[in-house]
């Protein structure tokens, strides 16, 4: 069995991975949503767009933790335009809908390579939208509404990406490992952190990736640019 068809079948496991840990997360999440800053649109066709879905219950948007990273990253590439679009999805505590996610990050990463060709792409996500970029960066897997793959010419066109506190990651699978993502991917777990670490208890690990980690992806991205 090839990497990525082990991979689709623990997309699967996604759901029930974030869903264990709905109890644990709603309490701490659900008072007060988080994610107040919104997409940035590029005009025309921007140096390096990134694709970023942000986490559960993040206003729509980037996210907090897709705007830091964003603004920080703008800071590291030169003076080079960098665009950002905001994966279009609900980011409820019904995980499966993380399917709505992947289909929309698709449709726009395809757009921006017909439309945009020598535009360089940076996909990311946190939490929840992590799971996002685990669905599109794997085969398609049939029953959870993911209907458009991306063809085989998109990896000539994403530079980096960049994910934190990825579900798959806690399942044995982070990005890191991918015999096609891999080399340009970040996958930053928090100790602690229940969504991506295996007995991870610590609920503030999973809330603190703004700032430091988010500037260790920037870093990493920029690298690759």
């Amino acid at each position: 069995m090839t990497f990525d068809r082990l991979r689709s079948r623990l997309i699967v496991a996604l759901a029930a991975t974030l869903t264990a840990s709905a109890a644990l997360l709603a309490p701490a999440l659900s008072p007060t949503p988080i994610g107040v800053l919104g997409t940035a649109s590029a005009q025309g066709c921007p140096d390096i767009e990134v694709v970023f879905a942000r986490g559960t219950n993040e206003d729509a948007g980037l996210g907090v933790v897709g705007g830091t990273f964003v603004d920080q990253l703008r800071g590291k590439v030169g003076g080079r335009s960098v665009g950002a679009y905001a994966v279009n999805y609900p980011a409820t505590f019904d995980f499966l809908k993380a399917a709505a996610g992947a289909n929309d990050a698709s449709g726009h990463i395809q757009y921006m390579v017909n439309t945009c060709p020598n535009t360089r792409l940076v996909l990311g996500g946190y939490s929840q939208g992590a799971a996002v970029i685990d669905v599109i960066s794997a085969v398609p897997v049939p029953g959870i509404g993911f209907d458009n793959p991306l063809p085989p010419n998109v990896p000539e066109h994403v530079a980096a990406i960049a994910v934190f506190g990825n579900p798959s990651a806690k399942l044995g699978l982070p990005l890191t490992v991918s015999p096609v993502w891999g080399g340009r991917s970040i996958d930053l777990c928090n100790p602690g952190d229940p969504i991506c670490q295996t007995n991870g208890e610590d609920v503030a690990a999973h809330r603190a990736y703004a700032g430091g980690p988010t500037n260790v992806a920037a870093d990493f991205v920029a690298g690759h640019l």
